[in-house]
């Protein structure tokens, strides 16, 4: 071990990451071995830090909560988190949907923005098949700092709100679709080559990083007023 990260064999533990960019180190969950998983949140733990981890089964909940009973998973987002230092929670972000199967991307961005700071609002199931319940939220979701597009499909939802607004908007494809839709590739190029003047696309099903980003921005946000 030195002061820059923990080396333990399977993995090199990033516990500068928190003073270096104001965020601990996330642990990607899916190929990890329980017991690996174990050892990781035991040693972020014992340094004092809060916890998340992204893509998490639900067997690999049920064996953390066995270590630390106080860890809080959200099977939608397959997101864990272990707090062991109050989270001050500062402005908002908008999580929109295009619909309710766009709904675990959302609520992976959703975990992530809280555990990094953020309060959250979720604005689900106003796509573009029904476009009027968007229009009947818009006016509160503009009274967010950042806001989060979810959509599969033909991925519009992201496009369409940029044009309403005056805030940042990250969008994000997912893979929900028929054929056509290529797993999430449709989506993504609709708003890739998005008209909508600012928007920021982050990669198919990737609700981590848009709320990460979200969260960012919205700190930013906040300290300059």
């Amino acid at each position: 071990m030195n002061d820059k990260y923990i080396d333990i064999d399977f993995a090199k533990l990033d516990i500068e990451r928190q003073k270096r960019r104001g965020c601990s180190e996330a642990v990607f969950c899916e190929c990890k071995t329980d017991e690996q998983l174990v050892k990781i949140f035991t040693e972020f733990y014992n340094r004092n830090q809060n916890v998340i981890g992204t893509r998490a089964a639900k067997g690999q909940f049920e064996v953390l909560k066995k270590v630390f009973p106080q860890i809080e998973y959200n099977e939608q987002g397959r997101v864990v988190t272990l707090v062991k230092n109050q989270i001050e929670k500062t402005g908002e972000i908008a999580i929109c949907t295009g619909g309710t199967g766009d709904i675990p991307v959302a609520e992976e961005a959703a975990s992530v923005a809280e555990f990094y700071g953020s309060n959250v609002k979720k604005y689900y199931d106003i796509g573009v098949a029904g476009i009027h319940r968007l229009f009947d939220k818009i006016d509160e979701i503009r009274q967010a700092n950042v806001i989060v597009a979810v959509a599969g499909m033909e991925g519009a939802l992201g496009g369409i709100l940029t044009g309403l607004v005056d805030i940042p908007v990250i969008a994000v494809p997912t893979s929900v679709g028929y054929g056509s839709s290529m797993k999430g590739v449709s989506a993504l190029l609709t708003m890739l080559n998005s008209c909508a003047e600012g928007m920021t696309v982050v990669n198919i099903d990737n609700g981590f990083n848009a709320g990460y980003s979200a969260s960012q921005i919205n700190r930013l946000i906040e300290k300059g007023k």
